[in-house]
């Protein structure tokens, strides 16, 4: 395992959403990004296939899912783990996991199930 800088990893993130057409950028609206070391024992898994790794979560209410009565709730929230994801991958595939990662999560934002975020790639 190799580690980067702090820093160096928040710059990847920023990045990532830096990548995200304009269009949907706009629409995350009260998300809070924030970049985590590692999951906490208490940090609920997906449900998926034996030694799933969590490289990031989203908690929150899917924008599909969203009433009109939807107000006054807090911040969506998406974590990225920076220890799994720096265990997992060798420096030059880092910055494209982070990005993959980053998209995954706000996919689920969105309204996106696991199924339909790998088969657009991005599982």
């Amino acid at each position: 395992m190799f580690c980067v800088k702090k820093q160096d990893f928040y710059e990847m993130v920023e990045d990532a959403l830096e990548g995200l057409p304009p269009e949907l950028a706009e629409l995350l609206d009260n998300v809070a990004i924030v970049v985590e070391d590692w999951p906490e024992y208490s940090t609920p898994l997906a449900p998926g296939k034996e030694g799933d790794v969590l490289y990031g979560l989203y908690e929150g209410v899917p924008l599909t899912e969203r009433t009109a009565g939807y107000h006054g709730f807090l911040p969506d929230k998406i974590t990225i783990f920076r220890g799994p994801l720096e265990r997992d991958f060798r420096h030059e595939e880092l910055e494209e996991q982070v990005r993959v990662t980053v998209v995954h999560e706000i996919a689920h934002h969105f309204g996106l199930d696991e199924e339909r975020i790998a088969e657009l790639g991005w599982g």
